[in-house]
């Protein structure tokens, strides 16, 4: 569906009447954050998820216990809520054009698709660079073993990932020669690749763009991120390296990928800036990031907030941020000593009493290593208050300290 047809179907969903309900395709973390800020709004909620006591379902009024897939369960979503959206962008592009037959879905299932897919999401920012200037990292796809035999040599060192499925580091594999690179491919199964040439990172930093049913676009301050084995880290916000050029060109080029989509509702947008200070776009996540959950207390309008705004066809939020903030990622290997697999509980009160600090726990019933278990984010009147409050907390749940910058 285009812009234009929508607009032309605008129908704004006010909060607190009978028909005030939002949809959510998944039940974790950012679902669960989506429900809380919907009905912190006057929204009632209704997450379809097949997991039992997920994250999003603990708080939503309604949950359709159900496959994404299950044509019983989307048809029940769309009757009950006018307005669906997802909360992460593996759902079945099939399952969003359902639930469009009948209801206003952002966003839509031709923008989720890009995102499923590395190899044409990398295309689609190829074309988009010819208006931003900012383009991905060079990069061939591999489906198969001539695939191998003809990438240039120039695409090594690099990176292999599958080229649907993969987040957090899996999914993906660094290779300095052919015969590791036809070495990774066979591991693969099988699976369409990218192999992505390595390039030389100084930082990374991500751009949190929203778009309204009208076109109207909003971007939030440049955040910098760090990743430890392919997980998010810390997020820093204002970006502490990031120069004025390269964050306009960063929020240019967001509103221009944003703009040819077509898309609505909030999308960030990755990118990794050189050590030679040039620009490259790395990915996109149709939905919330991690990376913006600083959002939730340091600006007017929440990421999150904004996601309901955008799929109740209201007008978008203030994206200002009035406090610096540093975000710590709190993953499941702080509930255990580094020889021991007994659970306990982390020094909570502690960390709660460094200055600025705001938990936030996702309601995981069982701690893993490595499983995002919520976050702390840390706002202060200057960012360099955040990050020393942020570098006691990890001393505190004894987490490796992270260099300062």
């Amino acid at each position: 569906m285009t812009i234009d047809k929508q607009v032309r179907q605008r129908h704004s969903l006010l909060p607190n009447t009978d028909q005030s309900w939002l949809g959510i395709m998944g039940g974790g973390q950012l679902g669960r954050m989506f429900a809380q800020a919907a009905q912190s709004m006057g929204y009632r909620v209704a997450v379809l998820e097949p997991e039992a006591g997920c994250p999003a379902a603990q708080v939503a009024n309604h949950h359709l216990q159900a496959d994404y897939d299950n044509e019983d369960g989307l048809a029940a979503l769309s009757k009950l809520a006018a307005s669906v959206t997802t909360e992460f962008e593996n759902v079945p592009a099939s399952s969003l054009s359902f639930l469009a037959n009948t209801g206003f879905v952002a966003p839509a299932a031709a923008c989720v698709s890009i995102a499923q897919d590395r190899l044409v999401e990398k295309h689609f920012f190829t074309r988009c660079a010819i208006e931003t200037g900012v383009y991905p990292a060079p990069h061939w796809g591999i489906a198969n073993q001539n695939d191998v035999a003809s990438a240039k040599q120039d695409l090594f060192p690099g990176i292999l990932k599958t080229a649907r499925m993969g987040y957090d580091g899996k999914g993906q594999v660094r290779v300095k020669t052919r015969e590791e690179l036809a070495a990774a491919f066979a591991d693969m199964k099988g699976q369409v690749c990218v192999l992505e040439k390595m390039l030389p990172l100084a930082y990374e930093v991500s751009v949190l763009v929203a778009r309204g049913v009208d076109g109207q676009s909003v971007v939030y301050p440049i955040a910098e991120n760090v990743h430890r084995d392919g997980i998010l880290f810390t997020t820093l916000v204002p970006s502490p390296h990031v120069s004025d050029e390269i964050a306009d060109k960063a929020q240019k080029a967001a509103l221009a990928i944003i703009a040819e989509l077509g898309y609505v509702g909030v999308l960030c947008i990755e990118f990794f800036v050189l050590q030679d200070g040039s620009l490259v776009v790395n990915e996109m996540a149709p939905r919330p990031h991690n990376s913006g959950h600083y959002t939730i207390d340091a600006c007017v309008t929440s990421q999150f907030e904004q996601q309901v705004l955008a799929l109740a066809q209201l007008p978008l939020g203030d994206v200002r941020q009035h406090s610096p903030a540093a975000m710590l990622n709190i993953l499941g290997d702080v509930w255990f000593d580094v020889h021991s697999d007994i659970a306990r509980t982390p020094a909570w009160d502690k960390v709660l009493a460094l200055p600025g600090a705001k938990l936030h726990l996702y309601g995981k019933a069982e701690a893993r290593r490595g499983r995002k278990m919520g976050h702390v984010t840390f706002v202060a009147p200057t960012l360099e208050q955040a990050q020393s409050s942020l570098t006691q907390a990890c001393l505190i749940l004894g987490i490796a300290v992270p260099e300062q910058v």
